[in-house]
């Protein structure tokens, strides 16, 4: 009797196992195709990568969502390969009968179908790395993010404005205060509210000049709408206008103009005035209060930055000159106080003095910088003669002529804190010849109240009681002192708070 044995395959089961061999077999063929493929591809993602790197630093374009994409994908498939050709040469000794069988056919199998498919993935990457553009121009943002110092007593002013900006008859709204009060720092604030929050305005961000001022704001508004080409500086100032009005008109925009002197044409430059049906806005900083009426007549939507509070006046200049200075003796905490005070709130004297004091660390050189400063010398102290007195000096420039400045430098002549009589003043300056010559005092006294009033606009001379009387702000006098000490037509000498009762000797004159 035979015996008789019957083996029963699927056909599932004889078509999986052919395929496996297929695999093993194709194994030592696609091992060396395997390593030039990737090494193309290496120099494909090179060259392409070359090609974003150049778009990006020197055109400063953005690369396209594809291209990025397909690098990212390029690593992964490289780094994936490269691990398969470093552990190809244990599977290759496993290989017998030429590549068909193998010791341990059910790795090397594994290892086979990953050899093929990632083979095929390099070359289907190298065919579609072929890119004709790889970067674009970047869509502009909304707002950019702009550096500020973080600084005290500025939140209620933010809301003020933010609190203007919502209501839809407000199209211009003016910030105004002394010089260094902290406008431009308040705008900076404005414009990274607009940073970060949720809002559909295109933000411009602007500085204007005291020379050319529109063209210098046409060319800045022109690279942040995407309009400064080679041509651009080419154009005509109407040519300017005429684009950016093409642009503009189409949007709804925020312009936040910094630092202007003088009443600013907005048509002029190409931008379209503020409605309620475009919905944009123009925010300005200035000094002068003549420009802010001329910009904006409506006073309840234009608003003043005060100098800061006392307690808030230390904590700025506590922040600056370092509390570990402040802790160093106890006495320097209290001559610190009177520092304070004599900066009179003003933030770019407390910040100023407070960077100028922070390596002071004896009583000794406070009091010494307690006296300058209640002396009108503050001059002497590091940074204020080279750093804060020109800058506050600018609106002492923008003065219409040397009469108003002469006049503006006579009120520094009065103490500190005084209230100078308006009508005392103006016989004064008609007394000294500052005045022109009229036919009759009262044209004279007329020009005197006039100049006071610019003198006011410009934020050099403060109100007093009633509008009868005017005062300066201390830092104000300090720099009128100093202006006069370094003119060479203009040579005060003043002692404050001595008392004096009757006229040094002229040896001391000559050594101020």
């Amino acid at each position: 009797m035979s015996n008789i044995f019957s083996i029963s395959l699927s056909l599932d089961t004889i078509i999986t196992r052919c395929w496996d061999s297929a695999f093993l077999c194709k194994l030592e063929e696609n091992l060396p195709a395997l390593k030039p493929e990737v090494e193309d591809l290496k120099a494909t993602r090179r060259d392409l990568m070359s090609r974003v790197r150049f778009a990006e630093d020197e055109k400063q374009l953005k690369r396209l969502p594809q291209v990025d994409l397909w690098l990212q994908r390029a690593d992964r498939v490289i780094t994936d390969a490269d691990k398969l050709i470093v552990q190809s040469p244990q599977h290759v000794e496993k290989l017998c009968m030429g590549g068909c069988c193998s010791r341990h056919p059910r790795s090397t199998h594994k290892f086979g179908k990953q050899i093929a498919t990632i083979l095929q993935e390099v070359k289907d990457m190298k065919e579609n790395g072929d890119f004709s553009d790889v970067a674009c121009k970047p869509p502009i943002p909304f707002a950019n993010k702009r550096p500020s110092d973080p600084t005290v007593c500025l939140e209620s002013y933010v809301n003020q404005v933010w609190s203007c900006l919502q209501k839809e008859q407000v199209g211009i709204i003016v910030i105004y205060g002394l010089g260094g009060v902290g406008k431009t720092t308040l705008l900076n604030q404005i414009n990274n509210k607009f940073h970060d929050t949720s809002h559909d305005y295109h933000v411009i961000w602007a500085v204007a000049s005291q020379d050319r001022p529109i063209e210098k704001v046409q060319n800045q508004i022109a690279k942040r709408i995407g309009l400064s080409n080679e041509g651009w500086e080419f154009k005509s100032r109407d040519e300017k206008a005429g684009d950016i009005f093409n642009v503009l008109c189409r949007k709804k925009f925020a312009l936040l103009l910094d630092d202007i002197w003088e009443w600013f044409d907005l048509t002029r430059a190409g931008v379209p005035l503020p409605t309620q049906q475009n919905g944009s806005k123009v925010i300005f900083t200035t000094r002068r209060l003549d420009v802010c009426c001329q910009m904006q007549p409506n006073m309840d939507n234009n608003i003043k930055v005060e100098c800061l509070p006392p307690g808030e006046a230390f904590k700025l200049f506590e922040e600056k000159v370092g509390s570990e200075t402040l802790r160093m003796h106890p006495d320097i905490c209290k001559l610190a106080e009177a520092v304070v005070e004599e900066c009179a709130g003003l933030p770019l004297a407390l910040i100023t003095i407070g960077r100028g004091m922070a390596s002071k660390k004896t009583p000794r050189e406070w009091e010494y910088a307690t006296e300058v400063l209640r002396q009108s010398a503050a001059s002497v102290l590091p940074g204020v003669g080279k750093e804060m007195y020109p800058k506050l000096k600018f609106s002492y420039d923008c003065l219409p002529d040397e009469r108003f400045r002469s006049c503006f430098l006579y009120c520094s002549l009065y103490p500190e804190d005084y209230l100078i009589q308006k009508d005392e003043l103006v016989d004064c300056w008609i007394g000294e010849g500052l005045l022109d010559e009229h036919a009759n005092l009262s044209n004279a006294r007329n020009q005197g109240h006039f100049i006071i009033g610019s003198l006011i606009d410009a934020c050099l001379l403060e109100k007093g009681q009633y509008n009868v009387s005017v005062k300066m702000h201390d830092v104000i006098r300090d720099m009128a002192l100093w202006i006069a000490g370094e003119s060479e037509k203009e040579k005060f000498f003043v002692k404050s708070g001595v008392q004096l009762k009757e006229q040094l000797k002229a040896k001391k004159w000559e050594e101020e």
